[in-house]
């Protein structure tokens, strides 16, 4: 299937791995030239040089979402390297987790400002190239969490946050030709995952929960942005797809 990405240009931050860096590749893959963005900029940089290895087009930079100067000036670097801006994928986040009670302000800032903050930041900045062109898509990653996790009060609510940012501006941005909707991942191996020390048990606590009997993978996250940044999917705006395995609650 032809997902008419040929041409396009695609930012999607916090993509220096894990679920950020398949989803650029993926988008490579469908012929899109990738802003490849981290505040790792080596690791930005190795996973932009293994998708130019690949025959595909990307560039490295370095970011932090939470400064609007800085987001700035990595939008400005793909419309100057790429011509334009058409594809951003807001997939930057982290995770700061404490019970309430032993959760910090900053601990909360944090998570609060990368994740919402940062998709507030980089939608700003990029919205003005998609308008010039009539043509955009804006995809936002949430998560099941949003429903509320313990111990994960500030990133369910940022990550809640995230469908409201999404509903509000599909209704703000589709006169302007530009769609707007979340994927809201469950639970997806990724290396850092695997690299934990309670690995087996978070794994057999989830497949307990889950619908599917299998765990997910980037690829399948991936696959559900390269959808929503297509053509097929033209008609749909403000709308949250869950990529859980079935579970929500």
């Amino acid at each position: 299937m032809d997902l008419g990405l040929n041409g396009r240009v695609a930012i999607v931050t916090g993509s220096a791995r894990g679920i950020g860096a398949e989803t650029a590749r993926m988008l490579a893959k469908e012929g899109a030239a990738v802003v490849i963005t981290d505040l790792d900029l080596d690791a930005a940089r190795e996973t932009a040089s293994g998708i130019e290895q690949a025959g595909g087009k990307a560039i490295a930079v370095q970011c932090d979402v939470r400064k609007e100067d800085q987001v700035r000036t990595m939008v400005g670097a793909g419309k100057e390297a790429f011509g334009s801006i058409d594809v951003l994928v807001n997939n930057a986040g982290l995770v700061k987790d404490r019970t309430i009670l032993k959760m910090d302000e900053a601990d909360w800032d944090l998570v609060l400002d990368v994740t919402l903050k940062g998709a507030f930041h980089t939608c700003r900045a990029a919205l003005p190239f998609m308008h010039e062109k009539g043509w955009g898509r804006i995809i936002n990653i949430s998560s099941r969490a949003l429903f509320g996790n313990p111990g994960q009060a500030n990133y369910s609510t940022a990550k809640a946050g995230i469908i409201g940012l999404t509903r509000a501006l599909s209704l703000e941005q589709a006169r302007k030709g530009v769609t707007v909707n979340a994927i809201a991942p469950g639970y997806i191996e990724t290396e850092y995952i695997k690299s934990l020390p309670n690995y087996d048990t978070i794994l057999a606590n989830v497949m307990a929960k889950n619908a599917v009997t299998f765990p997910g993978e980037t690829s399948d996250i991936a696959g559900a942005v390269a959808f929503m940044a297509s053509e097929h999917a033209r008609y749909i705006t403000g709308t949250t797809l869950f990529v859980t395995g079935g579970r929500y609650g």
